[in-house]
């Protein structure tokens, strides 16, 4: 009786220890979808994929990289916000989702980039895409030349808009490098968060509205875009983070309606529920001070301008440190939000991200008379 009494006890042991072992096992997950990946922005780590390497047509995702051109050129100095944009015959002849631009009618391009990640404008895409290039052939070409650059070499773009051609196409994976890129450049976040735009009020009233609904329906979401035709079905790119925790995720070639907002909600669920962000530093912080040569201080604060850590599986152990790369002192005069040198992140004794570390205040140059006077207080103190 006792041996059989010892025998069940060890069973149900052995038995919840292999529920314990299930419970915790990492989930599977099958989208419906042609293709699909998850990747951690910060540092591009795929997170998930199913076949993330298919070919497929961007349809209007492909306005991901035309404003991410349009934005790089911004950041350089190469064109302005305030620059106006005319619309031509041709920019006005294109159908499908628009803002009903009249040949000769002119808009600022901050406007038309508006009209773009909002509204997802065809017209609008082709205007700036002849604004920046001359041509939308020879925009396209820049297009498909900066995604080889990234690494997207399975992406070929023929237009500006999405609009299908058998000859326009990506990959769930290259549209999620082509994203982090445009990610990159604060102004992008900022366009494709945008809810909602009134366009114009006159003659008619144009309100846009955005075509990415987990704006409204999934918490966390930061941005990015939807793009739909037939050949293409649905498809999304999008951006979303919580604690601490930054996703992008692009789920392609979805049939069912609303499909594309279900299937990358369920994905982004997966990738929440799976990962944590170990944190050192939050953005703005101030990570450590440096001796400044010749200011009229002898130290200068420094900062970061994004948060410091890494993405682990929740489940994960790991080492992991900091390490900063910066010089012995800094000359005056220093200005603030110079970059100065660098915070690395190491995960078991590998890199895994690097962050500039950036002055957090101006310090001006001494005088002949200030310098003077230090060095006079520093002798007599002796």
């Amino acid at each position: 009786m006792l041996k059989r009494l010892v025998i069940m006890v060890m069973f149900v042991f052995l038995f919840m220890g292999f529920l314990t072992s299930t419970l915790h096992a990492e989930p599977t997950l099958t989208l419906e979808a042609e293709g699909a990946v998850l990747i951690d922005p910060s540092t591009g780590r795929v997170l998930f994929e199913q076949d993330a390497d298919k070919k497929w047509f961007p349809a209007s995702m492909t306005k991901i990289m035309t404003m991410g051109l349009v934005l790089e050129a911004l950041e350089a100095g190469q064109v302005s916000l305030g620059d106006q944009v005319l619309t031509s015959e041709n920019a006005a002849g294109y159908g499908g989702t628009q803002v009903y631009l009249e040949p000769g009618e002119i808009f600022t391009l901050e406007e038309m980039l508006i009209a773009i990640a909002v509204g997802s404008a065809n017209d609008a895409s082709v205007a700036v895409a002849e604004f920046f290039s001359g041509t939308e052939e020879a925009f396209a070409k820049l297009m498909t030349a900066k995604a080889k650059e990234l690494g997207a070499t399975n992406t070929n773009f023929i237009n500006s808009h999405g609009l299908h051609h058998d000859d326009h196409y990506t990959t769930p994976k290259d549209m999620a490098l082509i994203s982090r890129w445009a990610m990159s450049f604060p102004k992008m976040q900022e366009l494709t968060s945008i809810k909602s735009y009134t366009f114009r009020e006159e003659p008619k009233l144009l309100i846009l509205y955005n075509t990415n609904k987990l704006l409204w329906w999934y918490p966390g979401t930061t941005g990015l875009k939807t793009g739909t035709t037939s050949a293409a079905k649905r498809n999304l790119t999008a951006t979303a983070e919580r604690n601490g925790v930054k996703l992008l995720s692009s789920v392609m070639g979805v049939g069912k309606q609303n499909g594309h907002f279900g299937e990358t909600m369920k994905l982004l669920n997966w990738g929440f529920a799976n990962f944590k962000f170990e944190k050192f530093f939050s953005k703005g912080d101030i990570v450590t001070e440096i001796k400044v040569s010749k200011g009229v201080k002898d130290t200068a604060t420094l900062s970061v301008d994004q948060q410091v850590g890494v993405l682990l599986e929740k489940q994960e152990k790991a080492e992991l440190e900091t390490k900063f790369d910066l010089p012995q002192y800094l000359p005056a005069p220093v200005v603030k939000g110079q970059t100065v040198g660098f915070i690395t992140v190491l995960k078991d004794k590998v890199e895994v991200a690097k962050v500039p570390v950036l002055t957090a205040e101006d310090i001006p140059k001494n005088s002949f008379w200030q310098l003077f006077s230090k060095v006079l207080i520093k002798s007599l103190s002796l």
